[in-house]
């Protein structure tokens, strides 16, 4: 299982070892994490999910959808270059190592 860490936006690290074929969002709210929000259920209707992953490890993801892209631009925080939602992540031996940081709001 791939070792994940997840950061907030006050600086709080949290990693955890997150089952291939789980998404990012199924993984955090396992594990507790309440800068994910999901009020969706992973359905990408929400954006209340939006991560940032960084920009070299994202080419080795699942590549962002139409439906994806368009729901980030009214995400609750700020759009980078590095956005997704973490509900159209699976979780693959390319995540060992991720840094995922949380945005301040998702709401």
């Amino acid at each position: 299982m791939p070792k994940i860490t997840f950061l907030t936006s006050d600086g709080q690290r949290s990693t955890f070892e997150i089952a291939a074929g789980t998404t990012l969002m199924q993984g955090a709210l396992q594990h507790g994490i309440d800068a994910i929000v999901a009020e969706c259920g992973g359905n990408s209707m929400c954006a209340t999910c939006h991560v940032y992953i960084d920009d070299a490890v994202a080419r080795e993801l699942s590549p962002m959808s139409a439906d994806e892209d368009a729901l980030l631009d009214g995400a609750a925080a700020d759009r980078e270059p590095g956005s997704r939602l973490s509900c159209q992540i699976r979780v693959t031996s390319a995540c060992e190592g991720l840094l995922v940081r949380l945005p301040d709001r998702q709401t």
